[in-house]
């Protein structure tokens, strides 16, 4: 008998910064903006998934890195899983584009 897995909902503690960190998030992985944000990060020398990096050079915004730090632990960590999942959407396209950014070393 196979079971189907749900995985929990942890409440979000501060929705008001919370969801100002992720519409910043959203808008940088929209189908607009998704090339000129990737543009932005391969010009910073950044990569991808170092999240805490992108924030402090100001990439999703100017006030995104202050609302993140304002979030307790528990929502950080949603956060990050949402900006991971969110990087992981970008078309293949793009994604062979900006190998560089995406590439493991």
């Amino acid at each position: 008998m196979t079971a189907l897995r749900e995985q929990g909902v942890i409440p979000v503690a501060d929705p008001q910064n919370y969801g100002a960190v992720q519409s910043a998030i959203e808008a940088a992985f929209s189908a607009a903006k998704v090339q000129d944000f990737l543009k932005s990060m391969q010009r910073s020398g950044l990569r991808i998934r170092d999240f805490e990096q992108v924030l402090d050079k100001g990439i999703l915004g100017a006030s995104t890195a202050t609302e993140y730090k304002r979030l307790d632990n528990g929502d950080q960590g949603q956060i990050r899983e949402f900006y991971l999942a969110s990087l992981e959407e970008v078309s293949l396209v793009l994604r062979k584009k900006f190998f560089r950014l995406y590439a493991y070393y």
